[in-house]
């Protein structure tokens, strides 16, 4: 929590984890009510979207779809899905102009015609395809009152790992307003091209009920061994005060010292779930794992379509990298860390036909070898 000028206390912005889940079945449909989130595989564009195969600023190869994450917002009458591509190509890893981010939303249907299919959507989709937003207990909320896809069996995972509709209260402020239909041109389907990673659902937790001392052993030991390999005190330099770009610095770290030291951060924040493979926080604030440019902020780009600010939204992780496979095993891809800033407005005009491009900042990863 932080004090505001007036004294009270803003909660800090929640953090909910991406994890892996099941393996998405071949030929797995899906519901017109929404889209699932999962890792690899291809997006789920609609009918009405013709398909859209990015490709490499850098090198001009196909992208291969990292990511697509359903996080509707609370107040908004659209579904939300992002989708995150990137370059297989060696030369082009970590480099953010090798990556696209393009975000597209579509109208909900009724609530009434939502509860209709309820018993139907509930014996056709699994735990896994809608745990990111599925119904938690500390929201009070109940299938009748959630929309459709947020209800299904929950027999397959711990009481205390299922978060509520936690991405489809995040909100933006302003009222509901009445939902409309998705016509039968609407409905989703996948959309494939070239190469892909194989598909696994994502599950989500919220990163509070792993913030417990008994998960930092594996992380003290990682760290332990990063102190012997690299020959450095990484307490030594977290104790130490420093504020970059400040005059009253007691000393001037060096840069290898301020890279450990964000290092470090990164390293202890993941450790209570190592498992973690997504970070997501609207509007909240992102984990680098090495110190972003001194003029970082002025970087990010304002929305192409409306002009406003972009906020921070959510991050790859790098315990990623090693489940991004193909059939084959011939593509991958490797970075430390890919943070994703989204239009504050969320903004969408009604019958836009293609998504929006939104920006993603990569940051290679120290030393990969901490996370094989």
């Amino acid at each position: 929590p932080k004090s505001t000028r007036g004294g009270a206390v803003a909660m800090a912005p929640r953090v909910l984890l991406g994890l892996r889940d099941a393996a998405v079945p071949p030929g797995d449909g899906l519901p017109s009510q929404g889209t699932a989130s999962k890792l690899g595989g291809s997006p789920d564009w609609r009918l009405s979207v013709p398909g859209i195969h990015p490709s490499c600023e850098v090198c001009r190869a196909g992208l291969l779809h990292v990511v697509q994450i359903y996080c509707p917002l609370e107040g908004s009458q659209y579904h939300r899905v992002i989708n995150v591509f990137a370059c297989a190509t060696e030369s082009c890893w970590g480099n953010s102009e090798s990556w696209k981010v393009l975000r597209s939303q579509y109208l909900q249907v009724p609530r009434n015609e939502i509860q209709d299919c309820t018993w139907k959507q509930e014996q056709e989709w699994t735990q896994a395809a809608t745990d990111w937003c599925s119904g938690a207990d500390d929201w009070g909320e109940d299938c009748e009152e959630a929309p459709a896809e947020l209800c299904g069996p929950s027999d397959s995972f711990p009481r205390e790992t299922q978060c509520a509709a936690l991405l489809q209260r995040m909100s933006l402020g302003g009222n509901t307003r009445p939902f409309c239909d998705l016509t039968q041109e609407e409905q989703i389907k996948p959309s494939s091209c070239g190469p892909e990673f194989q598909p696994y659902y994502i599950s989500v937790v919220d990163e509070e009920d792993y913030l417990c001392w008994d998960h930092l052993d594996d992380a003290q030991r990682l760290l332990k061994e990063y102190q012997q390999r690299e020959g450095v005190d990484l307490e030594h330099w977290m104790s130490a005060s420093y504020t970059p770009g400040g005059s009253g610095e007691k000393y001037e770290k060096s840069e290898a010292e301020k890279r450990n030291q964000i290092f470090y951060k990164f390293m202890k924040r993941i450790s209570s779930c190592q498992e973690q493979i997504l970070r997501y926080s609207w509007n909240g604030q992102p984990l680098f794992i090495t110190h972003p440019p001194s003029d970082f902020q002025t970087r990010i780009p304002s929305c192409n379509n409306c002009k406003s600010k972009r906020i921070f939204e959510f991050q790859l992780m790098p315990t990623l990298v090693n489940m991004l496979k193909t059939k084959e095993n011939d593509k991958s891809i490797e970075f430390g860390t890919a943070v994703v800033y989204t239009c504050e407005k969320s903004c969408w005009t009604d019958g836009c036909s293609s998504p929006l491009e939104e920006f993603i900042f990569v940051q290679e990863d120290p030393d990969q070898r901490l996370f094989k």
